[in-house]
């Protein structure tokens, strides 16, 4: 879990730069406002997990949503077919 959890900050990461790149570019203050609230919640989704207690009952339905999460990111180089839930 931990590989996916690097590998969902870095997305995070890196899709905020591009969208800042967009918006710095080409003003794209409508398509930031749509897409960026959601990368911030998967973001906040990660660090709660890597925050939780291991006994949590919550844990086991975080993990399945921030798998279902990543699957958006299918299709990237470093995604594992493995992190599917």
């Amino acid at each position: 879990m931990d590989e996916l959890l690097r590998f969902l900050h870095a997305r995070y990461e890196a899709d905020n730069h591009a969208y800042a790149e967009v918006a710095y570019r080409f003003g794209g203050d409508a398509v930031l406002d749509s897409h960026l609230p959601m990368l911030d919640l998967v973001d906040m989704l990660a660090r709660e997990y890597e925050a939780m207690d291991p006994s949590d009952t919550r844990l086991a339905g975080l993990r399945y949503a921030l798998r279902v999460l990543a699957q958006s990111y299918a299709e990237h180089p470093d995604y594992r077919a493995e992190w599917r839930p």
